[in-house]
């Protein structure tokens, strides 16, 4: 799968911030090489997957994310 930028309203970053994590260490979990699989619970009207890694700063990490179509 290739990255090719994140969008961060304002809903989930304060989401984030609630759970302890900044924007930029989560998306420091895709610098390395995290473990993704389809997160099928919750991805009943958009490609959902999920993210398992170490961020910047070495702590582990769960992320959950979708996809957009591309174009």
């Amino acid at each position: 799968m290739k990255f090719d930028g994140f969008e961060w309203d304002s809903g989930n970053s304060a989401k984030c911030q609630k759970h302890g994590v900044s924007v930029a260490e989560i998306e420091s979990l895709f610098l390395g090489t995290p473990l993704l699989a389809p997160d099928l619970l919750h991805s009943s009207k958009e490609q959902r997957f999920r993210a398992v890694g170490r961020t910047i700063k070495k702590r582990y990490l769960l992320y959950r994310f979708y996809v957009e179509e591309q174009w």
